[in-house]
């Protein structure tokens, strides 16, 4: 019941009869925004979730552009002297090697030599009957990588002269260039898992949006086949989501 403050004009009937008209119009304006603005909602929550994971693949063969080759040698004997000179003998006999193969002094390295006496670990009357045992390491390390293949194949000639090499002795040859092919790389990884998504979305029968999320991946680097270890194969692989729209 609507009562009227003193001093106030009487209110007329018809102004009784459209506040409830008011009131109900209001209401109903209210629920009708409040259903677009869910309705909108829902329809954004909808295309937001709708996307596709696809994974890019790109690879390269390349070329190394580093060596490093490691030769170890050692001698053995009971006389450290005659062992001192023996193992001088063939390192420079190592370093002539590398020398007539074309490489510079500057790209050898000799490490410090190092002593085992094996009497220390014998037992009782089991004693070596070479008491001890001297080795070093002759590297080197070049961007020459053809010719140190090409040294490669004369290695007997050291084994002629005597020269006791090490297991292991092989040059490990690298690719120290990634900064200049990645980003290409990338690119066409990406290129790659576009098209994939395309091709999921056609099936589905929607279209490809905007990228959701993108992962670079790891890039690795490794030989194409043991019998050309020189030849490397990068490779990556990109993780992409992308939004499917109609």
């Amino acid at each position: 019941m609507l009562s009227r403050i003193p001093g106030d004009p009487p209110m007329s009937r018809s102004t009784y009869t459209g506040l409830p008209l008011l009131s109900a119009l209001l209401v109903a304006i209210g629920l009708a925004l409040g259903g677009w603005f869910a309705g909108q909602g829902l329809t954004k929550f909808r295309t937001d979730d709708r996307y596709v994971v696809v994974k890019g693949l790109a690879e390269q063969e390349v070329a190394a552009d580093l060596v490093v080759w490691p030769l170890g040698h050692a001698v053995g004997g009971n006389d450290l002297g005659e062992m001192q000179a023996q193992l001088d003998a063939n390192t420079d006999a190592i370093r002539r090697f590398f020398l007539d193969a074309g490489f510079a002094e500057s790209e050898i390295v000799v490490s410090a030599p190092r002593l085992e006496d094996r009497a220390a670990y014998a037992w009782g009357e089991q004693q070596p009957r070479e008491r001890f045992r001297y080795q070093t390491t002759v590297t080197l390390r070049s961007n020459r990588v053809s010719e140190a293949i090409e040294a490669v194949r004369n290695t007997g000639e050291l084994v002629s002269a005597g020269v006791l090499l090490s297991e292991g002795g092989f040059p490990q040859f690298e690719f120290t260039r990634l900064n200049d092919i990645k980003p290409a790389l990338i690119a066409d990884a990406t290129a790659n898992a576009r098209a994939a998504a395309e091709q999921f979305a056609s099936d589905s029968g929607a279209n490809v949006g905007g990228i959701r999320s993108a992962n670079q991946g790891v890039i690795t680097i490794s030989e194409r086949d043991q019998g050309s270890p020189q030849v490397k194969v990068v490779r990556v692989v990109s993780t992409v989501e992308y939004f499917l729209v109609d």
